[in-house]
């Protein structure tokens, strides 16, 4: 591997190649206040997001994988709007999204939707197929009635349901019949870009592979861009061009999926990967298991410096003071960033 480039702080923006870039997310935060008292006077904060950089290229799928707990779904959601930043920028394409007023970000959350995780949850019981997947085109204005009904069908068709299910509720589809119906829901306004928050963990194994493929063909024929959030590490490298590991609120690594799943730079993602089950019995009793100790510390006061020292069996007095800096241990083709003031001990 090629020398290591660094970035001039932790939290700037992670330098991209020259390929056109749709979603750049610079030093994103998201605090959620901890009030008590009878006034509900504010006495903390929950660091939920903490000066979270990436950017997503046009027509890739970021992997974004971690602990849950760790400020995966929160991340998707702010990028989206969903949830307002404390702090940082959004940018989809050319426009800032954090500096929207409500009826400019309406207009461009036609071009963004999300993928939810509870396919249960997520669907209104007491809303048919077609209402639900026609009701973005009513927020957007899209069509008249008859044009709505042809394209509820169609994109029906597109996620492998039936076109004449339109009149049945939710109640009477499968988990992953429902999943596609929010999929369905979400390509309805015809977006570029799409968040999709764990939208297999709900599903049964058996169906969780239909689900990713699908994706997976919708983004090669509709050109879409995806942030593909789960904990599955095995899927994500299936599904994801590169993968960004996040650990308390922070990236710790970001790089090609290759990359990162052979080459692993930092400790916690050699743990999480060292977790994934192997196929092969005797590989399986070979290999070395990395098991964290500890718990994973409160966001709502995280250590100092390297968040992941209290847990790290490389940790060193530099780990408890300085915050690592974000380093380019791969190539302008295959870059493979990592936060680890050790990360030269892995790259061989």
């Amino acid at each position: 591997m090629s020398e290591a480039k660094t970035a001039t702080a932790q939290n700037e923006l992670i330098p991209g190649t020259t390929k056109d870039v749709l979603v750049r997310v610079q030093n994103l935060k998201k605090y959620f206040p901890i009030r008590r008292g009878v006034l509900r006077r504010q006495v903390g904060a929950v660091q939920a997001v903490d000066g979270v950089s990436f950017e997503i290229r046009r027509g890739e799928t970021l992997g974004l994988v971690g602990e849950s707990g760790c400020g995966k779904s929160t991340t998707g959601r702010t990028i989206l709007q969903l949830e307002k930043p404390t702090g940082g920028q959004v940018f989809f394409g050319d426009q800032e999204l954090t500096n929207m007023s409500s009826s400019e970000l309406r207009k461009a959350r036609r071009h963004m939707q999300m993928i939810f995780q509870d396919p249960y949850a997520s669907l209104n019981p007491r809303m048919t197929v077609g209402n639900i997947i026609s009701e973005p085109l009513e927020i957007h204005n899209i069509g008249n009635a008859a044009s709505r009904k042809e394209r509820v069908q169609e994109l029906l068709r597109l996620v492998g349901l039936n076109p004449y299910f339109i009149n049945r509720y939710p109640h009477e589809f499968s988990g992953g019949q429902r999943q596609r119906i929010g999929i369905a829901r979400a390509l309805a306004t015809n977006p570029s870009f799409i968040v999709a928050d764990e939208p297999i963990s709900a599903l049964d194994v058996s169906i969780q592979a239909q689900v990713v493929n699908l994706l997976e063909d919708l983004k090669q024929e509709l050109g879409l861009t995806y942030l593909f959030i789960a904990h599955d590490l095995s899927m994500v490298r299936y599904i994801s061009d590169r993968v960004a590991v996040m650990y308390l609120g922070r990236i710790v690594e970001m790089g090609h999926r290759d990359e990162v799943y052979d080459h692993p730079l930092h400790p916690y993602t050699q743990a999480l990967l060292s977790a994934i089950p192997i196929p092969d019995p005797d590989k399986e009793a070979r290999r070395k298991r990395i098991i964290l100790e500890g718990d994973v510390p409160s966001p709502a006061n995280p250590p100092a410096a390297c968040r992941f020292h209290t847990r790290c069996s490389y940790a060193t007095d530099i780990c408890r003071e300085v915050d690592p800096e974000f380093r380019n241990f791969g190539t302008d083709s295959r870059e493979h960033w990592v936060a680890c003031h050790h990360a030269e001990k892995f790259n061989d």
